[in-house]
């Protein structure tokens, strides 16, 4: 099968290059999934599961990428909840062979079911931007309506999710971002936005709940805004600067199922919008994760035209 392969830690992004890889073969538990679509994160090459197993142990050629859409084709042994030809989309293991590729072995219990008028591009570019959102607001964030959120980044692919269920379950969202995406942001449902280059972010006063997909210095001056009880929720990171109110937790995205699916099923019904902002085919992938300019959203790679 053809695939985007990393070789060499060293080179990092210069070494990864589009080659020919051997079939994958399903564990226990596992399924073969023909992709169909794929996304990635730019900073995978920065991790530490890029490279090596759970043991620390080299794994080199790596494919990466970790979000898929596309169609079981097999199943290992053991395997139960999902069946051969059955559509489906989620999120990879970190330490496994990623999704940029034909093919990829899967654990079963990482994918849910994608119906059948969600376009497979579409389904590839929820796993990680609307798990993140989900877990980090209501697990770990505890989000309650009537509170006041602060959505860093919230034009991104993370960020716009964040805004648009935070605003459905009740809450006063403020956004923040660049001047030029004001509108965007508002379209999302956010009732206030903060232009993070022109505006003074400690303007918006004390908030109950902070999503910070930036981290660095405005993840510091964050933490001055939070109100007593309330939580900093980062997704970059353990936090630096501890909030003098409130809490704060950092969290890596986990696969479910059933999140997975609260999510497609309000993609299907119109309240939530994916933000795709580039897609191209598994031959260009090597130059989609090294873009020359600034790319809104999320990029997706059509693996199967």
């Amino acid at each position: 099968m053809k695939a985007i392969i990393v070789g060499d830690q060293a080179a990092g992004k210069a070494g990864m290059k589009l080659a020919e890889r051997p079939m994958p073969q399903a564990a226990i538990n596992d399924v073969i999934v023909q992709v169909h679509a794929s996304g990635f994160v730019g900073t995978e090459l920065e991790w530490p599961s890029t490279w090596a197993d759970r043991l620390g142990r080299d794994r080199t050629p790596t494919i990466p990428g970790h979000e898929l859409a596309g169609v079981v084709t097999a199943l290992g042994y053991g395997t139960t909840g999902l069946s051969v030809g059955q559509r489906v989309f989620g999120l990879t293991d970190w330490y496994r062979d990623g999704t940029l590729a034909e093919y990829v072995a899967v654990e079963a219990r990482n994918l849910a079911p994608l119906p059948g008028d969600v376009d497979f591009t579409v389904g590839a570019s929820l796993p990680i931007s609307g798990l993140t959102a989900w877990q980090g607001l209501f697990e770990h964030g505890r989000l309650q309506a009537g509170q006041r959120v602060l959505a860093h980044g919230a034009a991104g692919a993370v960020g716009s999710m964040v805004t648009q269920l935070a605003w459905e379950a009740g809450a006063y969202v403020i956004g923040t971002g660049r001047a030029a995406d004001r509108q965007l942001v508002l379209d999302y449902g956010a009732q206030e936005f903060v232009d993070l280059e022109n505006e003074t972010l400690e303007d918006v006063g004390e908030v109950d709940l902070i999503f910070d997909v930036i981290g660095g210095t405005i993840g510091k001056r964050s933490a001055g805004l939070l109100r007593a009880g309330g939580i900093l929720v980062s997704a970059v990171g353990p936090v630096e600067a501890l909030p003098a109110k409130g809490t704060a937790v950092d969290f890596v995205v986990a696969a479910d199922r059933s999140q997975l699916g609260e999510i497609v099923q309000r993609v299907r019904q119109g309240r939530l919008q994916t933000n795709i902002g580039s897609i191209a085919a598994l031959d260009d992938a090597v130059a989609a994760f090294n873009p020359t300019s600034r790319v809104k959203g999320k990029t997706i790679i059509r693996v199967r035209p």
